[in-house]
């Protein structure tokens, strides 16, 4: 009965109702991510110590580079396992969940590993000065000492989850470690409870990511027959189908992230040299323009598996409504935010920090940011089209035109005429591009779809 429910959601459930119910769970996991985010900066904000704030950025281009991880199974193996269960070959779905499960948990280990040995470089890396150095360090000590493993673990095991369907509960997954995190973040970090400051919100992410993995594994136990994921160390294979169909939608998704992450280092560094008060003003500006482009994300990431079952049993009809459908629905969104974001944008950042300083930065931040909002939908869409069906080599291409031709560039050409003011109009420069070319890519997909009567 729970299989013919998951194939009647792909196959047969209106539109609307099949893109609301496998996306609204994932946009609202995405949500509450970003929460505990925003979480740790409020919390962080409320020392009125910009030294620990700054800790807190400083230290997040590590913990984006744990996506490169989470790509690279999650995706990967998740775009695996929807596309076999439309061509019903469940063997390869259990084989291509376990080598997702087993490769990120060596990894995580891995990169707690390297980076507690290199830490000393990687935190001179990430920008820190001689002021934020010891607090950056405290903060990254849970999170990523500690914390490589279970916070790559949550966020593959989700993906694993989603991919048949089972949005809902992936999002209960994630949401539950993020809920608890909002929950210690004050105990932890404020001087009424602990007093660890930035240290306080690592150690509150840390049990909040072991507690979502929990989650997961007992969801797991307890759906043992009635779930196409699979953890058995029996189904882990090195079979070439299976790493190759993982690692050809993975590696482009992950390099995209560590792209991310150069970028982000790279923009850290530039404003760095302008002070810890314009570093906790970028911070700041950035989570809260993480909220729109969560939602952007989650939508996208949502009807994966819809349109990765399609593409595979060849209902590109079905495959495309999906498509255009996501599309006015977040382009509609994105614009209002961007507005929104453009008129109050002081009055949002004040809600983090009350330094006049801060919010004198963070508003014009925060203005560059927005301007970007409405394009990168296209961007976002495209790319999880691209990964849904297998498309790596676009992918890649997408990855490397946003960071390493556009907005890497552009971070250079703007901070260098216009100090510390243009870096947040580089992602508006690369966004605006990406949508063109979005637009282009998938309109020659579907052309060739259509003319096709097999996927290739």
């Amino acid at each position: 009965m729970e299989d013919q429910q998951k194939i009647h959601l792909f196959e047969q459930t209106p539109i609307p109702k099949a893109v609301a119910n496998l996306a609204i769970p994932t946009v609202m996991s995405s949500l509450v991510m970003v929460l505990y985010n925003l979480a740790d900066t409020y919390f962080v904000g409320m020392c009125n110590d910009p030294i620990q704030n700054a800790a807190v950025t400083l230290a997040a281009p590590v913990l984006l580079a744990f996506n490169a991880v989470n790509n690279l199974f999650g995706v990967g193996s998740s775009s695996m396992m929807s596309r076999a269960l439309g061509r019903k070959d469940y063997e390869t779905v259990y084989k291509s969940s376990a080598f997702g499960f087993y490769c990120a948990l060596f990894c995580g280990i891995l990169f707690s590993f390297l980076c507690g040995i290199f830490h000393t470089p990687l935190l001179h890396l990430l920008g820190t000065e001689e002021d934020t150095i010891h607090a950056t360090w405290d903060y990254m000590r849970w999170t990523v000492i500690c914390g490589a493993a279970p916070a790559i673990l949550n966020v593959v095991m989700a993906y694993l989850v989603r991919s048949e369907g089972a949005s809902l509960h992936a999002s209960i997954g994630t949401m539950s470690g993020c809920f608890l995190n909002m929950i210690l973040d004050p105990i932890f970090i404020l001087p009424w409870g602990l007093n660890m400051g930035a240290a306080g919100a690592g150690l509150a992410t840390f049990l909040s990511n072991c507690v979502a993995c929990l989650y997961f594994f007992v969801l797991l136990f307890l759906k043992r027959g009635k779930t196409y994921v699979c953890i058995h160390p029996g189904k882990f294979s090195l079979q070439k189908n299976i790493v190759l169909g993982v690692c050809t939608v993975g590696i482009p998704a992950s390099i995209q992230n560590l792209l991310n992450v150069t970028g982000m280092t790279i923009l850290n560094n530039f404003t760095s040299a302008f002070g810890p008060d314009a570093v906790a003003a970028m911070g700041i500006t950035q989570k809260i323009n993480m909220v729109p482009m969560q939602v952007a994300m989650g939508v996208s990431q949502g009807i994966m598996p819809l349109i990765s079952y399609n593409y595979s049993s060849r209902n590109y009809k079905r495959m495309k409504k999906s498509i255009f459908f996501a599309g006015r629905i977040m382009i509609g969104f994105l614009v209002c935010v961007s507005v929104l974001y453009f008129i109050n944008a002081g009055s949002l950042v004040r809600l983090f920090m009350n330094n006049e300083t801060i919010i004198s930065y963070g508003t014009r931040f925060l203005r560059g940011f927005c301007l970007g909002l409405p394009f990168l939908c296209m961007d976002f869409l495209a790319v999880g089209v691209f990964q849904a069906v297998g498309m790596g080599k676009e992918a890649l291409f997408f990855a490397i035109m946003r960071k390493i031709v556009l907005e890497i560039p552009a971070l250079y050409l703007l901070n260098h005429f216009f100090p510390l003011y243009g870096l947040a109009y580089a992602q508006f420069v690369a966004e605006f591009v990406l949508s063109v070319l979005a637009v282009i890519v998938l309109g020659k997909l579907f052309h060739r779809l259509s003319n096709d009567k097999k996927p290739t």
